[in-house]
Formats: structure tokens, C-alpha cells, sequence
């Protein structure tokens, strides 16, 4: 089955791990030194998300290539994806409805739609909406950031105002959470059922991604994050981000709807995330397994490269065989 992985990036954990799950990947990307090219079978150059021809070049990709899986890998391809899918038809696009994507990709509706469903998450407002019993520290976080990038600590009223104008992206601002962090790598098929929700602690994170975790069996946080899963109609992938505060409580912060920075660790643990979805593609409907995976596998990251050099009609090639 060829999948086409978009915005692939840095992503060469996840084109290694569909290759191993019997995958033919086609890798694309708007940037030629992107390393994640590199390791797919097949790789193409193509215009960048916000470029009008975007969507009919995936499109024509699909059908040259007979693609039957489309998984996106750039928070910026979510919505755009999620509402084109059926251009992309009949091969399956690995996300939630376009309403489910265009709501996560908003931190602030996303935060509205948390607590309109009983969903606990950090006190959250528009800048100009302040209240005037809001807990310090807080954050000022761009609406549709990602990577942790245009996100500003703000230790005072004087300088959630610096912030505040510093800023050229829309933003909101946050209570900063007090206690530990937890990323919860879940998936669901394409009926939003949660097949399998396998929490990590956050050891290191450097510009966003984890860089070093280790995979816990925490009964309530399994739980929560497939419960999240399940309200938020996730459909594929997702990245759960929440809290353990002192209190007890589980807020959300965010719910990333693709693979996590994380995700060797659920890979390595044995969720089977690529096997699943090459499954869901084959229109079959595995069952859930919450909780099945091996808890204390460990993930530490290191830096890697691809050299790259010119073949005789200008078109990079890695200079040697890559792993």
C-alpha cells in the first residue's frame, strides 16, 4: 500500500515506521533539504500549503501513485486537508472532521470547547477579555501556534502587557498549569472510537519537541486521554497534552491532531499506531486495546544527518545508503 506522508519534515521516525509496517511511503514536502525525503521510497517536491495549487497537486499525486492513505504530518496541513479530503479520494485522509480540525487548531476555541464539554482546562481569554483575579504566572500563546513557538512567560501584570504588544501574531493568554506534565499518544479509527491511548512523561522538551520520555501505565490518565479523544472526534492520531495538578485535576492544554514529537515511545511500546492505520485504510475495524503496551520504554533523542549531493540532472541524492 503506498501512503503518502505530507509536510514530512523531520519526520523520519514515521517514515521508518510505516516502511516497517509494510508501507510504500511517498514522502512530500515544500523544502528540498527536508531529511524525512530521504527516507521514503519515493519523494516529491511540491508547493508550499498556502500556495492555491497545493491541494490538486496531492490530488494528482494520489492518483499517479494509487495512494490509499494520506497522513499529515504539519499542524498547518490539518485544516486545509481535513476540509479538501475529497479531492484526495478514495484514499483515506488521516484526520477528524473539518470542524474537529479547524476547533484544534484554534487554541482558544479549542480551550471554549474543552469547558462547554466537561472538559477541565487552564482559565483561558481573548487579551482584551482579562479578568481581574487572573493567577500569575501566565502565558501568552499564539491562537494557532505550534512547536512552542510565540509563546511568552508573563510573570506580572506589566509584562503580560509587554507581551501583549510584543506579540504580531493573534494570540490569547493562559494560566500557567502547576503541576507535572503528560503527553497522552492516542488513535482512534474512523468512528472516533479510542483504540488505544499510551501516556509519557515530558523528561525534556527542547523548541517544542520531546526529547526525552518514558511510557506509563497511569489508569487515569489512559482514560482521560481516550475520553478526550472520543468528545473531540479525533479520527487517526493525536497528541493529548494535559496536566496533573496539585489538586488532582487533569487540564487539557492542547490536542494536537497527528502524531506526536513523542511518538517513538508509543511505537516502541507497542501501540502499532502505523499498523493501525494502514488497517483503517484497508477498511478494516480493529478493536480497541486501551491500555495494551509495555510500560518504562524509554525515549532519548540525538541529532542525525543526510548528505546529500547533485546527481547528473541536478536532483539531490544522499551520498550514502541511508539506515
Amino acid at each position: 500500500m503506498v501512503v503518502l506522508l505530507t509536510s514530512v519534515g523531520q519526520r523520519v521516525d514515521i517514515a521508518r515506521a510505516f516502511r516497517a509496517a509494510g508501507a510504500v511511503t511517498l514522502g512530500v514536502d515544500a523544502d528540498p533539504l527536508a531529511p524525512a525525503l530521504y527516507h521514503c521510497d519515493r519523494r516529491v517536491i511540491v508547493p508550499r500549503i498556502a500556495d492555491p495549487g497545493y491541494v490538486a497537486t496531492l490530488a494528482a499525486l494520489r492518483e499517479e501513485h494509487d495512494v490509499r492513505l494520506v497522513v499529515p504530518l504539519n499542524d498547518l496541513d490539518f485544516p486545509v486537508l481535513a476540509r479538501e479530503r475529497e479531492l484526495l479520494a478514495p484514499a483515506l485522509v488521516l484526520l477528524p472532521d473539518a470542524d474537529a480540525s479547524a476547533r484544534m487548531s484554534d487554541k482558544l476555541e479549542a480551550h471554549h470547547f474543552f469547558v462547554a464539554n466537561g472538559i477541565p482546562s487552564p482559565r483561558s481569554w481573548a487579551p482584551e477579555d482579562g479578568p481581574g483575579d487572573a493567577r500569575f504566572p501566565v502565558l501568552v500563546k499564539a491562537r494557532e501556534g505550534f512547536g512552542s513557538r510565540n509563546i511568552h512567560r508573563a510573570a506580572d501584570p506589566e509584562e503580560l502587557a509587554f507581551f501583549l504588544a510584543y506579540t504580531d501574531v493573534p494570540s490569547f493568554v493562559q494560566e500557567a498549569c502547576l503541576g507535572e506534565e503528560f503527553s497522552i499518544d492516542v488513535f482512534s479509527d474512523m468512528d472516533g472510537r479510542c483504540l488505544n491511548a499510551i501516556p509519557r512523561t515530558m523528561l525534556l522538551s527542547k523548541g517544542g519537541e520531546s526529547i526525552k520520555g518514558i511510557s506509563i501505565k497511569d489508569r487515569e490518565l489512559i482514560e482521560h486521554g481516550a475520553r478526550v479523544a472520543e468528545i473531540v472526534g479525533i479520527k487517526g492520531p493525536a497528541n493529548v497534552q494535559c496536566f496533573r495538578e496539585p489538586d488532582g485535576s487533569l487540564p487539557i492544554t492542547d490536542v494536537n491532531t497527528r502524531f506526536g514529537g513523542g511518538f517513538p515511545v508509543p511505537l516502541a511500546a507497542g501501540g502499532r499506531y502505523p499498523e493501525l492505520a494502514l488497517a483503517l485504510a484497508r477498511g478494516e475495524k480493529p478493536q480497541p486495546r486501551l491500555g495494551d503496551f509495555t510500560e518504562g520504554v524509554a525515549m532519548t533523542r540525538y541529532f542525525s544527518e543526510v548528505c546529500l549531493a547533485p546527481d547528473d540532472d541536478g536532483v539531490l541524492q544522499p551520498i550514502l545508503p541511508l539506515p
